[in-house]
C-alpha cells in the first residue's frame, strides 16, 4: 500500500515536470521579444491568443502612419480643403466634374479659400484635397480595423478581464479623436484661414497617447523574459515619457502658429541666445502659449533637456533598450535642428514628428522592461 502511494506521487511529480517543460510559441514583432521561439511560462497560464497581439500591432502601425499623414497634411496646408464633416458618407470622394466643382465652390467660400488660395482652380484644389481625404479615410479605416476585431475577439471569449476595459477605453478615445479632429478643422472655417493651435496640439497629443497605450498593451501581451524589477529606472523613464509629452505640446503649439520660421538659425535664435520679444504680449503669461518666439524658445530648451535626460539614463543604465533610446534621442535632436535650418522643409519636419513618436516608443520599452511581469493575466500565445 505504502509503495503504491509513493509510485502514485512520483507519477504526479513527473507529470508536473512535463507540464512545466511545455512552452508556448510567441509572436516576435516587438523589441521586447527575445527572439524566434522565445516563450515564457507554461501554456496553461497564457490566456490571450497571439492573434490579439498581432491585431494590436497592426493598429499601432496604422496610428503611427496616421501621425505621419497628419504632419504632411498640416505642413502642406491641406487640412482645410474639406469643409464638411460627414462621418458616414464622407468616405466617397467627388466622382464627377460637377462634384469636384461643387467641392471647390464650398472651399472658396471658406476663410482659406477666400484669402490664401483665392483663385484656385480644380487642378490646384485636387492637390490639397487628396491629402486631407486620405487623412480622414485612414482615420475611418483605423476605426474599422479596431472595432470589428475587438467585437470578434470579445464574442469568442479571447479577451482577458485585464484587456477588456482597456480596449474599450481605446475604442472610446479613438472615437473622440475623430470628433476632436473635426473640431480642430472647424476652428479654421469661421473667421481665419488657420486652425486653432490649441486644438491642433490636443489632436496630436491624443493620437500619440492612443499609440503609446497600444504599444504598452502589445508589450504586455508579449514575451516577458527581458523584464526586471528596477524601480529607479521605472521612475526615471516614466518621468522622461511625461517630459516628452510636454516637449510635444510646445512642438505642436509651435507648428500650429507656424513659429518654426520665426528663427531659422541654430544654436542661437537669429543671433540671440535669449531673443528679444519673449514677453511682448500682455498679460505676460500668454506669451508661453501664443507668442511664436517664446514658444520656439521653450521648445528648443525643453528638447535639449529631454535629450540630456535620456543620455544620462543610458550612461547610468547601459542596457540595450536605454542605448537605443539614447541613439533615437540624438537622431531626433538632429532632425529638429535640420528642420529649423531648412526653414521647415516638409519632409524633414514630418520626419521630426515621426522621430518624436519613435523616441516615445523606445522610452516605453525602457519603462516596460523595468517593471516586473504580470504574464499570467495578459500574455499571448500562438494557437491559444
Amino acid at each position: 500500500m505504502e509503495r503504491g502511494v509513493y509510485c502514485s506521487y512520483a507519477n504526479r511529480l513527473a507529470g508536473a515536470a512535463r507540464e512545466r517543460k511545455t512552452r508556448g510559441t510567441f509572436a516576435t514583432f516587438m523589441p521586447d521579444d527575445g527572439g524566434p521561439g522565445f516563450a515564457h511560462g507554461p501554456a496553461s497560464m497564457q490566456t490571450a491568443p497571439a492573434s490579439v497581439r498581432n491585431w494590436l500591432i497592426v493598429v499601432a502601425a496604422m496610428i503611427f502612419f496616421m501621425i505621419a499623414i497628419g504632419a504632411l497634411t498640416r505642413l502642406t496646408e491641406s487640412g482645410l480643403s474639406m469643409v464638411e464633416w460627414r462621418p458616414v458618407t464622407g468616405w466617397l470622394p467627388p466622382l464627377s466634374d460637377a462634384a469636384w466643382n461643387a467641392e471647390l465652390e464650398k472651399y472658396l467660400s471658406s476663410p482659406q479659400g477666400r484669402t490664401t488660395n483665392r483663385g484656385f482652380n480644380v487642378v490646384e484644389f485636387r492637390e490639397i484635397f487628396w491629402l486631407e481625404y486620405i487623412h480622414r479615410l485612414w482615420g475611418r479605416l483605423i476605426g474599422v480595423a479596431f472595432a470589428l476585431p475587438l467585437a470578434w475577439f470579445w464574442l469568442r471569449g479571447q479577451l482577458t478581464p485585464y484587456l477588456k476595459p482597456r480596449l474599450l477605453a481605446l475604442l472610446v478615445l479613438g472615437g473622440l479623436q475623430g470628433a476632436l479632429g473635426w473640431a480642430m478643422v472647424a476652428s479654421g472655417l469661421v473667421d481665419r484661414p488657420s486652425v486653432s493651435h490649441y486644438r491642433l496640439a490636443a489632436h496630436l497629443l491624443l493620437a500619440v497617447a492612443l499609440y503609446a497605450y497600444t504599444i504598452w498593451l502589445i508589450l504586455e501581451l508579449g514575451p516577458q523574459g527581458a523584464r526586471r524589477d528596477d524601480a529607479k529606472v521605472a521612475r526615471e523613464s516614466t518621468g522622461l515619457i511625461a517630459f516628452l509629452f510636454v516637449v510635444l505640446t510646445w512642438g505642436a503649439l509651435m507648428a500650429g502658429l507656424r513659429a518654426g520660421t520665426a528663427h531659422s538659425t541654430f544654436p542661437t535664435m537669429s543671433g540671440y541666445w535669449i531673443p528679444p520679444g519673449l514677453f511682448e504680449l500682455a498679460p505676460w503669461w500668454i506669451n508661453f502659449f501664443e507668442n511664436g518666439t517664446t514658444i520656439q524658445f521653450i521648445h528648443r530648451w525643453l528638447a535639449k533637456l529631454l535629450v540630456l535626460g535620456v543620455l544620462a539614463l543610458a550612461w547610468r543604465v547601459r542596457r540595450q533598450e536605454t542605448l537605443a533610446a539614447a541613439a533615437m534621442a540624438m537622431l531626433q535632436l538632429g532632425l529638429g535642428i535640420a528642420t529649423i535650418l531648412s526653414g521647415i522643409n516638409i519632409f524633414l519636419a514630418t520626419a521630426h514628428q515621426v522621430g518624436a513618436v519613435l523616441l516615445l516608443t523606445a522610452l516605453i520599452v525602457v519603462r516596460h522592461r523595468a517593471t516586473p511581469s504580470r504574464q499570467p493575466q495578459v500574455s499571448a500565445m500562438v494557437g491559444g
